[in-house]
């Protein structure tokens, strides 16, 4: 900010702040009293003053430009069509279709759509040459901005294979990036590391040694790379974590001259849904929607309050496309750019993220690299550490989720026929969902969509 307020008061310095701090606490340690320390191992304390903050950091973020995106998953394609044209007309700005398969007729989705003014994201978990050329023909014809979610690397944190082999798979990557030059490709899944459990600090680290995979491995990145991102509810930590995540890749990338800044698709974390208590879910994305905002995401993908229950329903989708309306047309959450610059707390989170992670990255780089630490079984392990300390805290109340750990309405009962659903426990002091359980649920929704497409 240019502009200096409040000159006609004298300034108070922080060793002022803190004399006066300690005279209201009575004797009590400063220290123990109001200072906390995260699980990243970061200290945070009361306030944050000028005289001890240090130069701002170079992170652009143009918040004024970020996407509301709707997810759609395609299986009757023409339903697929008509549902895509009605959320653009209702406030969505940028459409995500998952896609099951490479029989999927993608050029009749593709020309269906307001392509010239409608950024679209194909998520799928298959690699097939000739199935993406005709997405980047459709992209030449109508000039058309397309990301791609591939992401081998991805592929086998989540499953444990490749989808072919390692070989084949970047060779794969190398010809897309030759043959395919009007798309956005490459994709880095890091939301995975935080619904796994991993803590801020890791999930930048293993992005960035993600991305430098990539770098390392495919000879041609000429367009941006996508990193998707979940954000979960600590609030002021999550903004930091989208500003280290830019930060360090553009670090990174100047070292192997790649000239793109990352494009970010932020979305909820599922690892803070409750079974019980399910409407609080709209609070909880509404501030992670928030933060993903401020912290420069150029796209968000809200999660709908039912989704970790619930198949994709109509007003599921519609409440969590409002709260992004609202957000950027009744709140002007995209009116100014760089919305964090100049806060001091949110600065040195951003550089205590950043230096932790970096930290972290080099010394995944000097024991072999990400890959050969998540075929080691390095990278799940760590994560699982962390996850553990996590569900620790909940378990004794010191993470807290309201409604279920805090403040339990005992007569509560989930919104769906409990029996459908024998293998998750009516305990509601275990809902953190865990990847099994969030396996059987998708595969429980998968069972229910494919029975009502049948209908």
């Amino acid at each position: 900010m240019s502009n200096k307020l409040f000159t006609d008061f004298e300034p108070v310095s922080s060793k002022q702040w803190k004399t006066q701090i300690q005279y209201e606490l009575k004797g009590a340690d400063y220290n123990e009293t109001l200072v906390w320390e995260s699980p990243e191992g970061i200290k945070v304390r009361p306030f944050y003053h000028i005289d001890e903050a240090a130069e701002p950091l170079n992170v652009s973020t143009e918040v004024s430009g970020f996407k509301i995106v709707q997810n759609i998953f395609v299986h009757d394609l023409d339903k697929s069509i008509a549902r895509a044209k009605e959320t653009l007309s209702r406030g969505a700005e940028s459409l995500r279709f998952t896609l099951e398969n490479e029989k999927v007729a993608i050029e009749k989705l593709l020309t269906a759509l307001p392509l010239e003014t409608t950024p679209v994201y194909l998520n799928f978990h298959f690699l097939d040459l000739p199935f993406i050329q005709k997405i980047d023909a459709v992209a030449k014809k109508y000039n058309a901005t397309i990301y791609l979610h591939i992401d081998p690397i991805g592929q086998l944190a989540k499953d444990g294979n490749w989808h072919t082999n390692l070989d084949t798979d970047f060779n794969t990557l190398n010809d897309i990036a030759l043959k395919c030059p009007n798309l956005n490709f490459l994709s880095v899944n890091s939301d995975l590391y935080q619904n796994a459990g991993a803590n801020a600090v890791q999930q930048v680290a293993y992005t960035l040694a993600h991305v430098n995979e990539y770098f390392n491995r495919v000879a041609t990145i000429a367009n941006p790379i996508t990193i998707q991102v979940a954000v979960g509810t600590n609030y002021f930590f999550e903004i930091a974590k989208l500003r280290a995540i830019r930060l360090l890749f553009n670090v990174l990338a100047k070292e192997y001259d790649h000239k793109q800044d990352c494009h970010i698709i932020a979305v909820p974390t599922k690892r803070n849904k409750t079974l019980y208590d399910y409407n609080v879910n709209m609070l909880r994305t509404t501030t992670e929607c928030m933060s993903a905002i401020l912290g420069g995401a150029n796209a968000v993908s809200n999660l709908a309050y039912d989704a970790i229950y619930h198949k994709d329903n109509e007003f599921g989708d519609r409440i969590s496309r409002n709260q992004l309306l609202v957000l950027k047309h009744e709140s002007y959450f995209d009116l100014v750019n760089n919305p964090a610059d100049g806060a001091y707390y949110i600065e040195t989170l951003t550089e205590q993220l950043a230096e932790k992670a970096l930290t972290l990255f080099k010394d995944i780089e000097a024991n072999g690299g990400f890959i050969t630490q998540l075929i080691e079984g390095t990278i799940q392990r760590k994560i699982g550490e962390s996850a553990k300390k996590e569900q620790d805290l909940f378990d004794n109340g010191k993470e807290i989720l309201l409604g279920t750990n805090k403040y339990p309405n005992k007569e509560d009962r989930m919104s769906h026929d409990l029996e459908l659903y024998p293998f998750i426990k009516i305990n509601p002091r275990k809902t953190l969902i865990t990847p099994i359980i969030e396996k059987r649920l998708a595969e429980k929704l998968e069972q229910e969509r494919l029975e009502t497409e049948k209908q």
